[in-house]
């Protein structure tokens, strides 16, 4: 018995690790870190959702939706390698302006409103298409990502649902605003 275990062992068959769709995973993984591992893209998105929170009406929705919609044409530029001027200052000047928004409640336009947002989101999306890890599934990356901005916009809205949620919102979209000036002058 000691020895028919081992060579019984020995000849049963082990996982083939070739094509795992590690890839995919990695992709997913990595698209979805990569708004979590920036304090740029973290700000720029939590401010949006409590931008959106502020608002409220049909901007609850729409402000979201263009920033998602212009961050994966931005993904897709970036991806092509359709070159943006001043992307990383337009990331920064995105995390101002929001949260100077944010902190002043600021109500302009729904229209001027959304504009703004998809501005920021191009500038967004097209940094994540340039800085996609060689290896990682567009699709995969893409979805990672576009969960992660999503999920992080419905942390600031939810914001708004909190006991005092002006002043909550407006002190974060101020540090937000002050986060991006440093940010502006780091880089």
């Amino acid at each position: 018995m000691r020895r028919l275990l081992p060579a019984a062992l020995a000849v049963l068959p082990l996982p083939a690790l070739a094509h795992t769709g590690a890839d995919h995973a990695m992709g997913f993984t990595a698209g979805f870190a990569h708004p979590l591992g920036g304090a740029d893209h973290l700000m720029a998105m939590v401010a949006v959702g409590l931008w959106a929170g502020l608002l409220g009406g049909r901007a609850a929705l729409a402000l979201p939706a263009a920033f998602l919609a212009a961050l994966t044409l931005g993904f897709g530029l970036g991806t092509a390698g359709v070159a943006l001027p001043m992307v990383e200052a337009g990331i920064a000047a995105s995390v101002i302006v929001l949260g100077a928004v944010v902190a002043l409640a600021t109500r302009p336009p729904l229209a001027v409103s959304l504009a703004l947002a998809a501005l920021f989101g191009l500038a967004h999306g097209h940094a994540h298409g340039t800085e996609m890890l060689a290896g990682s599934g567009v699709v995969a990356y893409a979805t990672g990502f576009l969960l992660a901005t999503a999920a992080l916009h419905a942390a600031g809205f939810a914001m708004m649902r909190l006991p005092a949620p002006r002043i909550l919102a407006r002190s974060a979209g101020a540090a937000m605003a002050l986060g991006g000036l440093f940010l502006l002058v780091q880089g």
